[in-house]
């Protein structure tokens, strides 16, 4: 059996309890495998990150199979937030990166059930795009996540954390990413030196263990000439830190423009894209 979000955003915990850690969102329109039930509690396998966690069982919508929805090309909201209506006059608000399944003109279909959209959407996973554009939107995209407050395990404008913005920013661009940051350290290739940094390579960060414990993405230089080999001191990073913000990056880490220090230590520059 699999399931549907059918509503806005939907906890997802660690354990099957409400007072368990949340470890991630669910937002409308994304499906996953049921895996087990312990009283009230569902175990899912998300489908977009195979990432394990327990929801409510009153919170979602069972299906049968996902066939149609994997068949189909998806597309994403990209307002921060925007109405959707199902077949029975119910309105529900979605926010940015939700998704759409089999979205035609105006509706989207969850299992049998419609659902009438009339706000903006892409189709960023058709097939045949240029990946550049990918890269190069993703430091845009981020951008509409500013001043997001930081939430442990969210993936939304109201509320996100390090892995959750780079995981929605690359949803929103066409490319799948991993939940946490240390699995998102694990894709891609390495780069040898912060120099070859561009935009939407994504940069992690380590704790004194050595885990990877932060990342963020790489933003263009407030100012560099076209072709002009770039300085280490002319690096942004965009990340969620207390809250999405932009700060400078080099070869230490990230500096604080505001405290006037660093507050994580580079591991690592991955180009995903």
């Amino acid at each position: 059996m699999f399931g549907i979000c059918n509503l806005s955003i939907v906890p997802c915990r660690k354990e099957p309890s409400d007072k368990s850690e949340m470890v991630t969102q669910l937002l409308f329109g994304e499906h996953f495998e049921l895996l087990d039930v312990k009283g009230n509690w569902q175990l899912i396998r998300i489908a977009y990150d195979s990432y394990e966690c327990w929801i409510d069982k009153k919170q979602f919508l069972p299906v049968k199979d996902t066939r149609g929805i994997r068949d189909s090309i998806t597309a994403v909201s990209t307002e921060i937030v925007q109405l959707i209506e199902d077949d029975k006059k119910g309105i529900i608000p979605i926010v940015l990166g939700s998704s759409l399944p089999k979205l035609d003109k105006k509706s989207c279909m969850l299992g049998k059930r419609e659902y009438f959209f009339e706000g903006e959407a892409a189709f960023p996973f058709t097939k045949n795009k240029k990946k550049s554009s990918e890269a190069e939107n993703s430091g845009e995209t981020a951008k509409w996540y500013l001043n997001a407050p930081y939430l442990w395990g969210g993936r939304s404008p109201f509320g996100i954390d390090c892995s959750g913005l780079t995981q929605m920013v690359f949803k929103l661009n066409g490319v799948k990413l991993k939940r946490d940051a240390w699995q998102q350290a694990e894709q891609g290739k390495a780069l040898s030196f912060l120099e070859e940094a561009r935009t939407g390579d994504l940069a992690f960060f380590d704790n004194e263990e050595g885990k990877i414990v932060h990342v963020g993405i790489i933003l263009p230089p407030s100012s560099n000439s076209p072709g002009e080999r770039k300085s280490e001191d002319e690096f942004r990073i965009i990340h969620a830190s207390g809250k999405v913000r932009i700060d400078k990056l080099d070869h230490h880490g990230i500096f604080n423009i505001e405290t006037k220090k660093y507050t994580h230590r580079l591991r690592v520059v991955k180009r995903i894209v």
